[in-house]
């Protein structure tokens, strides 16, 4: 039994090295996908349908592309937690706007306008994030938390709590329940989004920018990277990323919110790191993000399928997080040793 002993554990140690090598290279997403799929399938027979996964696409596109946002930021080694009162602010703003335009234009004029009003205020929340950031060296959770609460009261302030109703039709049936080819617009407007921050990130000389500053601030400015520019770049970025994502939650709705996307940032940051981001900053791609996120919604959609109480569904996100969390730092150790030759 001695003389065996090495044979057997050589195969062993080798499928322990693969399993670390594999676990480095595609996190821990495809196992958790693989016990949604099958939990969820056992407590619905509507889960798997054509037409419940496109429903559940369509209704959590926004949440795909409030991650990208959210993604975009945490490369730079920040996070943002003022995006869903970003999605709160710009629905009301967006709302306000083509209620007032509606009186005395077409309605493609006044959804036009409400559209632009909406884009301009998400992307100047980011960039006031940016500017206390980048500008003021303030700690990125302490600038977005407070910034969160501001936006969050000025969406309030606006409406004094009462959703904003009376928005064209037409909004709702272009952005909200078409289709294009089978496939709702929602799905077709987050498609785009991954696919203008993977050029962003992948094809252009601000996007590597990105990832040097947040994978190590000092070198990137020792490289003659400008760290303002590129954190003005990443927060102006994610603050245009929620406002449509909220515009697109506002055509489905059919009324403009002051209290939508008050998980957003809790939902996001677990979407990304459940994906593989790191909270470090510096390493992600575009499609962890996206797959992250429709975990996400995977997971809300069988919930409400089962008849999970919300209160459980928020308790499971939380623990979602938390998984991500630990699974991010076990995947960077595991990465050290694995590129050290240790395993």
């Amino acid at each position: 039994m001695t003389a065996s002993s090495p044979a057997v554990a050589r195969p062993r140690n080798l499928m322990v090295s693969l399993a670390a090598r594999g676990f480095v290279k595609i996190g821990v997403l495809p196992v958790l996908v693989l016990v949604a799929l099958v939990v969820f399938a056992s407590m619905s027979d509507n889960f798997l349908t054509v037409e419940n996964i496109h429903s559940a696409l369509r209704q959590n596109s926004y949440i795909v592309i409030a991650t990208l946002g959210q993604f975009i930021v945490l490369l730079t080694g920040g996070f943002d937690l003022s995006i869903g009162a970003v999605t709160a602010l710009v629905s009301v703003s967006t709302a306000m706007a083509m209620v007032a335009q509606a009186e005395s234009s077409s309605p493609l004029t006044a959804v036009l306008v409400g559209i632009a009003v909406g884009m301009l205020v998400g992307m100047g929340c980011g960039l006031v994030n940016a500017l206390g950031i980048a500008s003021l060296n303030i700690n990125p959770f302490i600038m977005t938390l407070a910034t969160a609460s501001a936006f969050s009261g000025l969406a309030l302030m606006l409406t004094s709590g009462v959703p904003v109703a009376g928005l064209p039709v037409e909004f709702s049936d272009w952005l909200g329940f078409n289709k294009i080819f089978g496939i709702g617009v929602p799905i077709w407007i987050a498609a785009l989004a991954a696919a203008g921050l993977w050029v962003l990130l992948t094809l252009t000389r601000p996007g590597r920018h990105i990832y040097s500053v947040g994978s190590s601030p000092k070198a990137a400015r020792l490289s003659g990277i400008s760290e303002f520019r590129t954190l003005l770049l990443a927060y102006v970025a994610a603050g245009g990323l929620a406002a449509i994502g909220s515009v697109l939650l506002t055509a489905r709705i059919e009324t403009g919110e002051a209290n939508l996307g008050a998980s957003l940032p809790l939902q996001t940051i677990a979407a990304a790191v459940i994906g593989g981001v790191s909270l470090r900053g510096g390493s992600g791609r575009v499609i962890d993000a996206v797959l992250g996120a429709v975990f996400i919604g995977i997971v809300a959609n069988g919930m409400n399928l089962a008849q999970i109480n919300s209160y459980y569904q928020m308790i499971v996100t939380g623990a979602v997080l938390a998984l991500a969390v630990v699974a991010d730092r076990l995947r960077s150790r595991l990465a050290v040793a694995v590129y050290a030759g240790k395993v």
